[in-house]
């Protein structure tokens, strides 16, 4: 997504408050060292190789029609030898046809123009990853190539192959009905240093994890912010995982001089992915789509008029959150062939819905009631990016814009946004392990959501960058004199004439903040419809939080009342987007007669699965500053 991305960089941590943190429940815990590192770790057993393209002189003999085998490659050298057998059942297609390989691993697919063919990975097998570890499943079939683009797109693949084979690996990890998919939301690095940042942050992370060798790594798009010859760079950084890497589209990952939409994602398809495809572990079937629409047209966006930005594509190209009519053609062709007891894990840039861009027709997908539909009746969930938000909203949850612009009356089954690597576009402080703050719009921090499967239930996480899973919440006092400072910098930043606003310590309190009513806030991220807050203020029983947003079909609350202080006493000094709104805000009053004192605050954080997160925050009250 775009930002203003406010680039001042402080080498300095501004702390506001002081956080004890530790966790009363288990939570599904990450390695503590690299699975590379040590034997039998995923370098000593991925399946590395590369989709086997056949080619003869004399080539196809039906031009119309992609041949080739599916195969269970015993030698793991990515050649069909003939002791290998093909393996039936697999799904192939072209896009928009779906089948299946015969008893021997052969398909026959119509062949057409700009088609990527692509394999769903099967349970209990691997499709072979490259040196960097990105997943090799599919072929490129342009013959003259891009279009001229800045960025290269896809070079000439001349005529159709006379076959393309499909390798695969068997695979205990993947057939395993216990699984830890890694989502991980806009790396979006503009250039080298924010490489830099995303190594040294939610990328030393992963390589330090080892859970998720079956399911891997899925990049939800803007995988790099608009300079594509960064792809390069991104590949390093999957080479330091511990698991395949997948990668789906963003805006940001666009040939932006591409004149129409056949061609936006072609330097993305011929260096990372298919624009849109699916894969299988244990009882998972993850979609991944591509929900970014470049150019969009005022025919095909703006028939209703909610789009005027797609009204001139020629003179001024602009993006809409839309699934192409093929691509819907190929979801429902290939839903068809999924088990209805499966998990389906539904991902995409562009959220089909979600909470920070509900009015926004243009950051929602204009035909998520027909994705709905094709998912009535399954367990499911859809993962998004996009908004640099961490957003977890469940089963008939509803905000205003979505019924306003979709005619949504409730979510179907649970949407996650899932943060995001670079936080708010890497902007902020800098940490003492060299990457920013970058505390995002709605106070969430930067990261990574992992859904940990058994079966076809999960349960999702969201880990910090630099933290233990335990870290789940962020603690701060919304005070008269906290929102008299908001007003007066956020105006200070606009015109910056006199001397700098500067905010007092926040974590002390006086009467007139007291009775002028002050509430200890709990940023809980993955916080959602079902999860408690409770504050044990000193030796007093513990009392219930208020959830500012109940996700009931309400508006957002905007504004310092509404805000996260910690976040935006942070982003407020040093750049960055500002949390005047959050979906995962409480708010406990504190009592306008609290004794003059030192004070502590015991705050448990209880999500919807049961699993407790506590914090400590102690503050001082004063009679008068």
């Amino acid at each position: 997504m775009s930002s203003s991305r406010e680039r001042t960089k402080l080498h300095v941590a501004l702390a506001l408050t002081t956080l004890v943190a530790g966790s009363l429940a288990a939570v599904v815990p990450a390695s503590g060292a690299a699975a590379a590192t040590r034997p039998g770790g995923w370098n000593d057993s991925a399946y590395r190789g590369q989709v086997e393209v056949v080619r003869t002189p004399d080539g196809p003999a039906d031009p119309s029609v992609l041949t080739g085998t599916v195969f269970v490659d015993r030698d793991r050298d990515s050649v069909h030898d003939r002791h290998e057998r093909g393996l039936r059942g697999v799904v192939v297609s072209n896009g928009r046809d779906v089948v299946t390989t015969d008893a021997r691993g052969r398909y026959r697919l119509p062949a057409y123009d700009n088609m990527t063919v692509f394999i769903t990975q099967p349970a209990g097998y691997q499709v072979p990853v490259d040196d960097y570890n990105i997943a090799q499943f599919h072929y490129n079939h342009l013959p003259e190539g891009s279009p001229e683009l800045r960025y290269g797109g896809i070079a000439p693949t001349g005529p159709l192959p006379d076959a393309v084979n499909f390798p695969l690996a068997e695979s205990r990890v993947t057939e395993s009905r216990e699984q830890h998919c890694v989502i991980a939301g806009d790396l979006q690095p503009y250039d080298k240093e924010e490489v830099g940042y995303a190594r040294k942050g939610a990328i030393d992370d992963l390589s330090r994890r080892d859970d998720y060798q079956g399911c891997g790594t899925l990049f939800i798009g803007d995988v790099v912010g608009d300079d594509l010859s960064l792809y390069p760079d991104v590949r390093e950084l999957t080479k330091l995982t511990n698991g395949p890497a997948r990668f789906l589209p963003g805006n940001h990952d666009l040939d932006f001089d591409a004149e129409t939409a056949e061609h936006s994602f072609d330097t993305f398809r011929a260096q990372l992915a298919p624009a849109y495809y699916s894969y299988d572990v244990g009882d998972v079937h993850v979609i991944a789509l591509n929900t970014v629409r470049y150019p969009c047209t005022p025919e095909v966006d703006n028939a209703d008029g909610l789009r005027p930005q797609c009204d001139n594509p020629s003179t001024r190209p602009a993006y809409n959150g839309r699934i192409s009519d093929d691509q819907l053609t190929w979801l429902e062709r290939d839903l068809a062939k999924v088990g209805r007891d499966k998990l389906v894990v539904l991902a995409s840039h562009i959220s089909l819905l979600n909470w920070a861009d509900e009015g926004s027709p243009i950051h929602q997908v204009d035909q998520v009631r027909k994705v709905h539909e094709l998912l009535e009746g399954r367990k499911a969930v859809a993962v998004s990016g996009h908004s640099h938000s961490i957003e977890n909203m469940k089963t008939g949850d509803l905000a205003k814009g979505w019924k306003d612009l979709f005619g949504v009356e409730g979510l179907p089954f649970p949407h996650i946004t899932a943060g995001a690597i670079s936080g708010d576009w890497y902007s902020g402080a800098i940490t003492d392990e060299g990457y920013p703050v970058a505390v995002g719009r709605d106070g969430g921090m930067p990261g990574v959501l992992t859904l940990d499967v058994r079966g076809n239930a999960f349960r999702e996480r969201f880990t910090v960058t630099g933290q233990d899973d335990d870290v789940q919440t962020r603690l701060g006092l919304n005070s008269p004199t906290y929102r008299e400072w908001y007003a007066a910098r956020q105006a200070w930043n606009d015109d910056q004439q006199g001397p700098e606003p500067v905010l007092g310590d926040p974590l002390v309190l006086d009467r007139e903040d007291l009775t002028g009513r002050t509430w200890l806030t709990t940023n809980f991220w993955m916080g959602s419809t079902g999860s408690t807050v409770t504050v044990k203020l000193d030796r007093g029983r513990a009392q219930r939080a208020t959830r500012t947003q109940e996700m009931r079909g309400e508006d957002q609350l905007i504004g310092a009342e509404w805000s996260d202080p910690h976040a935006a006493a942070q982003q407020l000094v040093n750049g960055g987007s500002v949390a005047d709104r959050s979906m995962h805000l409480w708010r406990y009053e504190l009592p306008a007669d609290l004794a003059a004192g030192e004070h502590r605050a015991v705050v448990t954080a209880t999500d919807s699965y049961g699993r407790r997160f506590t914090d400590v925050l102690e503050f001082q009250v004063v009679e008068q500053h």
